[in-house]
């Protein structure tokens, strides 16, 4: 097993709420993201953060590392991806609108209405990043050309009886998550639907590098790894201190698709071996450390625990979590 990154190195500061979402940028990935409930995006250059950075005060009126701030949602901001090229990014968030924007200017490229309800997960798909899907609380996925001038989907994919949390693309596939406990899968060239049936209303969903495995969390408090092809499960990992019953919690792969990693409801993040399934670390974000031997955690945990999305840096060993105290930690080897 691959050494872990344990070690604090950075953290963002300068939000006024929730941070539901977290992206790397593209290519070195020598950027971040965040996406928080006070309606804002920012950009941080990690690297100018100090682990032990603080709020802005009179004198300093930006949080170290910040590069740039991006205001134009009018509700909570829930998704962040990040464009191949690095030069845009979509965002979704709680005023129903879909955002498209240009990195360098801050800008909005196109704004795109329709959803009749949040929307969970916006995502770039198909050659040169041409559409983004989108799925909401309407029960709907949504396709949008990114290179037309048209405002209005190009389709819509409404099968779910409930609320869609997350969606992902891989080739000409789109999987969408849904509260409805099953994950949908629309082959694009043949306009097939198939659906595995989880169980329980589902958070979040990824696929491996391979294209061959699905990871998906569910209010069950259990992340499972299904096989994408025929829906068997490969593996589930649980924690007695992995909480996620009633939060959208998400979950990814990291280390070449070696861990899975989670945040949890109680602010604590964790990792776990994707082939043996046993957990190998736990942390807790608001202290910055890791913790060994967690057991049942007690308490009834609140909003402001909750460590709502995690990214892992493909180029190297690091990784960030969003908390629920408006700060992003990133993680690595140490500097």
């Amino acid at each position: 097993m691959p050494v872990f990154p344990t070690t604090p190195i950075a953290k963002l500061t300068g939000h006024n709420g929730i941070v539901h979402a977290v992206a790397y940028s593209s290519g070195a990935q020598s950027y971040i993201l965040t996406g928080s409930s006070d309606r804002t995006i920012r950009l941080y250059n990690p690297q100018k953060a100090p682990a032990s950075s603080v709020a802005p005060t009179a004198s300093n009126t930006y949080p170290p590392g910040l590069v740039n701030k991006y205001s134009a949602h009018g509700y909570e901001v829930l998704s962040i991806d990040v464009s191949q090229d690095n030069d845009r990014f979509v965002s979704t968030g709680g005023d129903k609108t879909v955002f498209l924007w240009d990195v360098q200017t801050a800008q909005t490229i196109r704004r795109y209405t329709g959803h009749a309800g949040r929307v969970n997960r916006g995502v770039f798909g198909g050659d040169g990043d041409s559409i983004i899907a989108t799925g909401s609380f309407d029960g709907t996925v949504r396709l949008w050309d990114v290179k037309s001038n048209s405002y209005k989907p190009i389709m819509t994919l409404d099968d779910a009886k409930d609320s869609i949390t997350d969606v992902a693309i891989h080739d000409a596939e789109i999987i969408a998550a849904s509260v409805d406990g099953r994950m949908r899968s629309y082959d694009l060239r043949t306009g097939m639907c198939h659906a595995d049936v989880i169980g329980n209303p589902c958070t979040s969903v990824n696929v491996s590098k391979k294209g061959t495995e699905l990871l998906v969390s569910s209010l069950d408090s259990t992340i499972r790894l299904m096989d994408r092809t025929n829906g068997e499960l490969l593996k589930a990992y649980t924690d007695g201190a992995f909480i996620n019953k009633d939060l959208r919690v998400r979950s990814t792969l990291g280390l070449n698709d070696s861990v899975v990693l989670s945040g949890s409801e109680n602010g604590l993040i964790f990792v776990w071996d994707i082939l043996g399934g046993e957990c190998l670390h736990r942390f807790k974000h608001s202290e910055m450390r890791e913790i060994h031997g967690a057991g049942k955690v007690a308490g009834q945990a609140s909003k402001k625990d909750v460590v709502s999305a995690v990214a892992f840096c493909s180029t190297r060993r690091e990784w960030a979590s969003a908390g629920g105290d408006g700060s992003v930690v990133v993680w690595g080897m140490g500097r």
